[in-house]
């Protein structure tokens, strides 16, 4: 056998072996190269008088109650030849693997059922034929890959086994990078954080993986990519469902040791995460169109509060709490996908910190939070719009340049308030809309702004506008001044000329300058609280109006 093609214990454990034989003994010996096999029976009087040195031993399970051979009668023996490895059906008892171990000599066991010459004319083929092999382990790999999901074992399970089959560190990341599951080998303990820092950037995929739409293109299912740590790299493969990526199966191990069995389970591991991706996914829509039409009902008022009680312990969420409405809808001209919403608020929701109930409205343009609040609150309202700003934070963070309105309603002590907090919510949400506000608006904040809306005569609220800020927006229109923004940001900062400034972006000197312009052309006296007053309102009024 020439030195490249020479196949070692480990080849032999992951190539043809079968799927979930497990090492003993001697794990620190797999790399000794591998000739032959010789399947060795224990009902045998004798042991062969002599072996091949590196010929890996197989043990056949006996076949009848009457057993000559022991399993420390052979390990003694194969060692004394100097045999590559041992391979028992049975679980040999402990002063055999310490045998073994003190020899250091690799000691495996099959899974139950397995055929000792089936094994045999397995690992011969490898010997052999590696190519054709390694297209026979594939197909076995995927089956057993595959028949964990079909088996509704779950993500976990399958990443587990991912883990036993190459015996690296394994990661699933969705397409936001957020990990899914993962298994740790002890050597990357000291090493793990670094890793997953470089693994949540999204720049650091490999440049074929970065557009979510062509992945499915690339010729490589796996790439092979080297980790900031020296010695360390990943497989990378992307997760596909309808030819988009939904996420990256990744296989890190030393540079060294990543081989074409890696590389196999990373192209069919990747396979078999999207079947259960797509599972997911389908329970996740099931979940999601049950949720919709029970909260439909909610809103029009075609349930009570003993069914409300039900259908909450179904979704897993306790209804008997006190309940904040949240409304959330992109504004301006960059309106994105009302799911990216969703997912960020489901993201939040699934972390526990937040329990609640979530809503994508489609046709009303706008995602609805039921958020539960304990009744040990002091301030519940505080504290659902800072779940609202923590949203909107994120949301605005992921998506750079977009805006988004967030209405925050009053709390319900039970069902029958969840319409009117929900009503609350909407028309603060109507309201940061107009006042093209980032920040979550609550309901009970709004009360000035409510009874500027509730005034019907919009020509007297516009000639309201006129008498107050009719010479600033001439001058302003005439000499392309600044003097209405400078007004807005003094009564944003509440009157606060250095932290106006500092908005603002100008000299101290500078905005004592403008405020004296205002009052010079407007003819106002800011020390008069009516005066500032209505320069507000009739700010607050250009905004609601759009104007």
């Amino acid at each position: 056998m020439d030195a490249q093609e020479r196949v070692t214990v480990e080849d032999v454990r992951k190539l043809a072996l079968p799927l979930g034989t497990r090492v003993i003994a001697g794990n620190g010996m797999l790399s000794r190269i591998v000739s032959w096999a010789t399947v060795i029976y224990p009902e045998n009087d004798t042991l062969p008088k002599s072996i091949q040195p590196e010929e890996m031993i197989l043990v056949a399970t006996p076949e009848t109650a009457k057993r000559n051979l022991s399993d420390l009668e052979i390990v003694r023996w194969a060692c004394d030849l100097q045999a590559a490895a041992i391979v028992v059906s049975d679980t040999p008892p402990p002063n055999v693997i310490a045998e073994a171990n003190a020899y250091e000599m690799p000691l495996m066991m099959l899974p139950a059922g397995s055929r000792a010459r089936m094994v045999e004319k397995s690992v011969v083929s490898l010997l052999v034929d590696r190519k054709g092999q390694i297209e026979r382990r594939g197909i076995q790999i995927y089956r057993q890959l595959t028949q964990i999901s079909s088996r509704n074992e779950g993500m976990t399970e399958l990443i587990n086994a991912i883990a036993r089959l190459t015996n690296k560190a394994i990661v699933v990341q969705d397409k936001r990078l957020q990990t899914i599951g993962s298994v740790l080998q002890p050597q990357f303990a000291g090493l793990w954080e670094d890793v997953e820092t470089f693994l949540r950037k999204q720049d650091n995929l490999p440049v074929e993986l970065q557009d979510r739409h062509r992945v499915s293109e690339i010729e490589n299912p796996a790439i092979l990519q080297s980790l900031p740590t020296p010695g360390l790299a990943r497989l990378v493969a992307p997760i596909v469902t309808k030819d988009i990526g939904r996420g990256y199966l990744s296989i890190i191990g030393h540079d060294t040791e990543l081989d074409d069995v890696d590389q196999l389970v990373a192209e069919h591991g990747a396979a078999a995460c999207a079947l259960e991706m797509a599972k997911a996914k389908m329970v996740s829509d099931t979940e999601k169109r049950l949720r919709g039409t029970f909260l439909d009902r909610v809103l029009i008022g075609d349930i009570s509060q003993q069914e409300a009680i039900k259908q909450g312990e179904r979704f897993e969420h306790n209804m008997a709490r006190p309940h904040v409405a949240i409304v959330l809808a992109w504004r301006g001209e960059r309106v994105l996908s009302l799911r990216r919403i969703e997912t960020t608020v489901n993201t939040l929701v699934s972390s526990g910190k937040y329990p609640a109930l979530v809503w994508q409205r489609e046709r009303e343009n706008e995602v609805v939070v039921f958020h539960a609040i304990d009744s040990d609150i002091k301030d519940p309202h505080q504290h659902s719009t800072k779940f609202a700003k923590t949203i909107a934070d994120e949301l605005i963070r992921q998506n750079p340049g977009a805006h988004l309105a967030v209405g925050v309603g009053q709390e319900a002590e039970d069902i029958t308030g969840w319409r009117i907090s929900y009503s609350e919510a909407h028309q603060a949400l109507e309201l940061a809309a107009r006042l093209q506000s980032d920040s979550p608006l609550f309901i009970g904040d709004l009360g000035v702004y409510q009874l500027i809306l509730s005034l019907n005569d919009r020509d007297k609220l516009l000639s309201f506008c006129d008498t107050m800020l009719g010479p600033l927006l001439d001058y302003d229109h005439k000499q392309n001044a600044d003097l209405i923004k400078t007004l807005e940001a003094f009564f944003q900062r509440h009157g606060n000329l250095s932290q106006t400034a500092e908005t603002l972006i100008v000299h101290r000197n500078t905005l004592l300058y403008r405020m004296s312009r205002i009052n010079e052309i407007a003819q106002v006296d800011f020390d008069r609280p009516e005066i500032r007053l209505g320069l507000h309102l009739a700010l607050t009024i250009r905004r609601l109006l759009g104007t």
